[in-house]
This record gives C-alpha cells, structure tokens and sequence, in this order.
C-alpha cells in the first residue's frame, strides 16, 4: 500500500481529500478498543449550570422536531461536561449550525459526512449518517461521500469539494468560491465555512479524547 505524501504546512489533512494512513498512536471513536483518554462525566456529576444550559439548549433547539432518528451523543456531552464553560460556549455556536443555518439540511449533513470521513471520525460518521438519513439523504448517498467528489455532480460535487479544501487548504480557492457563488448567497457560504470548520473540530476532539460510540451509534460505524 503506498503512503501518502506529507500534508503541506498548515494543512490538516494531505492535499485533493486523501485519507491520510492512521499512524501510531492515532485514536478512532470505534466503539471498542483502548480506554478513552477522557471518561465522560455522569450526568448526575455535571455542574448544575451545564445540566440546566443542556436541558434547556436541547429543548429549544429541539421543540417541534421529531426525535427520530437521533442519537443521545450522551459519550460526547460527558466528554465536553469536563469543561462548562466552553461545552456552553460550543452549544450556542452548534445551535446555529444545527437550526439557525441558511443551509438545507441535507446540505449539511453532505458536508459533516465528508469532514467526518475526511477527519477520519467514525463516532461523528456514524452520528451523521442518522442525521443524514433525517435530512434526506439516502443510505446510497451517504455512503458515497467517501468516494469523493468525481461521484457526484452539481452543487453536491463543489459542496464536496469546498469541504476536502478547506480541510487540506484552510481556505476556499478562487474556483470553488465562484462555483459556490452561483449557487449560494453569501451568507449560506459563509455557513458552509463554518460548518466545516465547527465539525472538523468536534472531530479532532471526538478521536483525541477517545470518545466512544453509544450502542445506537455502533451498526453505522464505517466498516474497517
């Protein structure tokens, strides 16, 4: 199998959306395996204030929508419950992204699924593919987003490709900002900017910490 080429300085992730190879030491939220570096905090040892900001956030952002489909991400909120302030912080900025977007739905979930896949996150993958499916996309779809950009056309194929960018690059180029200009007013891109980077840090902090996949999450787990 041949490696990679090392991802450019400032880069997260090598250039054109490769996967980078996993190396040593390198954590995935599978669901099984070694311990996570950060056990989640039992909900009854929460600070008050965070227990009462994430009942509060989960009913607001939550009234009138169906809880079908979703999972608890209780693994994740303990996680996050080691530090309150910024778990706060985090939900306020998440609740705009979740339901405050100018994005479609679906639109979104296209671009966590692809910033899970490419951050190599199986915990936000398998979390996003119950989101996905709420948001409209079909199983076949969802499981395309691993292929890449060549498998899609339109609007997908430079959402897609906005995502591996910004990933690779930290930046839109010319040609994709145009593409998505045509499509998209300015506020949707610059939703699109922030929900890549929103995700790709919750990915970072999903498998640097360990984080374990819920039993719900486990049957949409990537297959190895």
């Amino acid at each position: 199998m041949s490696v990679p080429d090392p991802a450019p300085p400032g880069a997260l992730f090598p250039r054109q959306g490769v996967v980078p190879a996993p190396r040593a030491g390198a954590v995935s939220a599978s669901g099984a395996g070694t311990a996570p570096r950060l056990a989640p905090v039992a909900r009854a040892e929460w600070a008050p204030d965070l227990a009462e900001y994430v009942a509060g956030f989960r009913a607001s952002v939550g009234a009138g929508r169906s809880e079908e489909g979703r999972a608890s991400g209780g693994n994740l909120l303990g996680t996050l419950a080691h530090h309150p302030a910024l778990t706060k912080a985090f939900l306020a900025f998440n609740g705009h992204l979740l339901y405050g977007t100018t994005l479609t739905p679906r639109r979104r979930e296209l671009l966590v699924l692809r910033v899970a896949h490419v951050g190599r996150s199986d915990y936000e993958w398998a979390q996003h593919h119950l989101l996905g499916r709420v948001a409209g996309l079909t199983d076949e779809e969802i499981a395309r987003v691993a292929q890449g950009p060549d498998a899609w056309t339109s609007l997908d194929r430079t959402l897609i490709e906005a995502t591996d960018e910004l990933m690779t690059e930290g930046a839109l180029s010319d040609g994709i900002w145009k593409a998505l200009a045509e499509e998209l007013t300015e506020q949707q891109i610059l939703d699109v900017i922030f929900t890549v980077g929103a995700y790709s840090t919750i990915a970072m902090v999903l498998r640097t910490c360990g984080v374990e996949a819920e039993p719900e999450l486990r049957p949409y787990l990537p297959r190895p």
